[in-house]
């Protein structure tokens, strides 16, 4: 339920609630909207007395919330939130449209530090790069573990780039944590629980990948766990979910976008390299996912995609990521952004 707050109440009336309500042995979350404050309660509220809450001074009802998804439902925040990554601080979720590119891995500290600079330059806020890769295969390149870490850590005082990279077991989150400014669950690892609760007291801005078979109901209750373990900085990022077709490496799912955007206060990233596997089709499903609504992508991009040790096939190039962009700057013009 949510304890809206009247406006003008004061952080002591807010306190009283959050009192009250744990003393029911509920969980509390205090959202400060620009005009009031709310109240979400989690937790057995078979034993609570609501009355007692909604007599209490300054609060003014008490909502039921009706999405399995507590707070990540917009019954819980009605304006969209933003997320602020990397040193300059960017909001995801903002007016502006924010585009992170890279290659699938780090490869070497020359291949990192030239993609990062090409990046920058073509106007992105944002450098992805994976020091550890989860592959279906055992035999395939792996990452660099932690010499990659330390590789994307120069990249970032070099560059000024938010680094976006992927943890993928619970020994990593404290090291990872201590290098990335956003850290990655992939879709292969979106319901590891154990994992999501650990990310979520990393303190770290976390991006969720959309599962390869998921409902969007699964994906939203997977950025559940994250927020329940006290982090709030969440980003989904759709990238795409196995169907029968064979001509794309997954169906990237764009109505997703714009139903999130009426379900979730999260930011939206989409992955258009993973959702088509194919480096032909990423920059008119760029183009498609900023006219879609998405508040930022998720790219991957490689300085000799025919070399590349991963992914390959569906990394375009720096000179391909910067051509794209201008247009891109029209489309989230045209519906109110920014790029």
């Amino acid at each position: 339920m949510i304890v809206v707050m009247k406006p003008g109440a004061t952080p002591e009336h807010v306190q009283h609630v959050v009192e009250l309500v744990r003393e029911y042995g509920l969980k509390d979350h205090v959202i400060t909207g620009t005009d009031r404050t709310v109240v979400a309660c989690i937790g057995d509220k078979r034993m609570v007395d609501k009355s007692a809450i909604e007599n209490a001074p300054m609060v003014e009802r008490i909502v039921p919330i009706l999405a399995p998804y507590k707070m990540a439902s917009t019954e819980v925040k009605a304006t969209h939130s933003q997320v602020r990554i990397g040193p300059a601080g960017f909001p995801i979720g903002g007016k502006k449209v924010g585009i992170i590119a890279g290659p699938c891995s780090v490869e070497s500290r020359e291949q990192l530090l030239r993609t990062a600079e090409a990046v920058r330059n073509a106007g992105c806020i944002g450098l992805r790069g994976g020091a550890f890769k989860p592959r279906t295969s055992p035999y395939s390149f792996q990452g660099l573990g932690e010499e990659g870490l330390k590789i994307l850590a120069e990249a970032r005082d070099r560059s000024g780039l938010a680094i976006v990279t992927e943890v993928i077991g619970l020994e990593q989150v404290e090291a990872v944590a201590q290098v990335a400014d956003v850290l990655q669950v992939g879709a292969r690892n979106m319901q590891h629980y154990p994992l999501l609760e650990a990310v979520g007291k990393s303190g770290k801005p976390v991006l969720l990948k959309r599962g390869m078979s998921a409902t969007l109901e699964e994906w939203l209750l997977a950025a559940e766990y994250v927020i329940d373990a006290g982090n709030r900085n969440v980003i989904l990022c759709e990238r795409g979910i196995r169907t029968f077709e064979d001509y794309v490496r997954n169906t990237l799912a764009l109505a997703s976008v714009a139903e999130l955007n009426d379900k979730t206060h999260l930011p939206v990233l989409v992955d258009p390299s993973h959702g088509t596997g194919h480096a032909h089709l990423v920059p008119a499903m760029c183009r498609a996912a900023v006219a879609a609504g998405a508040d930022g992508l998720l790219v991957e991009a490689h300085l000799d995609p025919e070399r590349a040790l991963s992914d390959g096939a569906q990394s375009i190039t720096p000179a391909a990521l910067a051509g794209m962009m201008p247009v891109l700057r029209q489309i989230a013009q045209a519906i109110g952004r920014d790029l």
